[in-house]
């Protein structure tokens, strides 16, 4: 009697953790054409015409073509140094502009340093090691995000010596894959040779 309740329920457990990616990715999906649904009823509701709407989501995806193309050519736009310079004048909110900026281009950035690399490091305790995104040097010390799982966006700030840290060969996409699955999506398992 007791097996005959157990495989069911093992099987449903099974099945809810198969399709637990599917409804995240379903319930992203929702989110963004939401925003989309409200950004056009705004829109629309200012100009109460599809002709302009239309128009201005044109425009608007030219624009953020145009400013993408100049920053992959020449690292700048005119567009957003504007903005930045207009932000920059005013207080509080600067800093958290600045601090964004920084934070999105370490995991945007096509060009491969500091804010690419990824290395191991021993924490909480010896003898206990996670990946962490190397953020900043400073001679010898190293700057360092280690990030907790499933949630690679929080995590702890730490700065340790040079000494202390293992490079990895994980880029930061394989190390966030490996932090959100909780260690399931770890195919760099050749690298526990390293943490001795």
């Amino acid at each position: 009697m007791k097996d005959l309740f157990k495989k069911p329920f093992n099987y449903f457990l099974i099945g809810v953790l198969a399709v637990i990616p599917v409804v995240i990715v379903l319930q992203i999906m929702i989110f963004v054409r939401d925003r989309v649904s409200d950004l056009f009823q705004l829109v629309y509701g200012y100009s109460d015409n599809y002709f302009y709407t239309v128009l201005f989501f044109s425009l608007s995806f030219l624009l953020l073509v145009y400013i993408g193309h100049k920053i992959a050519q020449e690292g700048r736009s005119w567009v957003i140094a504007i903005i930045d310079s207009i932000i920059e004048r005013i207080p509080f909110l600067n800093t958290i502009y600045r601090v964004l900026k920084k934070v999105i281009s370490m995991f945007s950035s096509h060009d491969q340093t500091i804010a690419k690399e990824v290395v191991y490091v021993e924490y909480p305790k010896d003898g206990v090691w996670v990946p962490a995104y190397v953020t900043n040097r400073y001679g010898d010390k190293y700057v360092l995000f280690i990030p907790t799982s499933p949630n690679p966006t929080s995590g702890f700030t730490v700065i340790v010596d040079k000494s202390k840290v293992v490079a990895s060969s994980m880029n930061i996409e394989e190390a966030t894959s490996f932090i959100v699955s909780v260690g399931v999506d770890f195919e760099k398992a050749s690298e526990t040779s390293l943490l001795q």
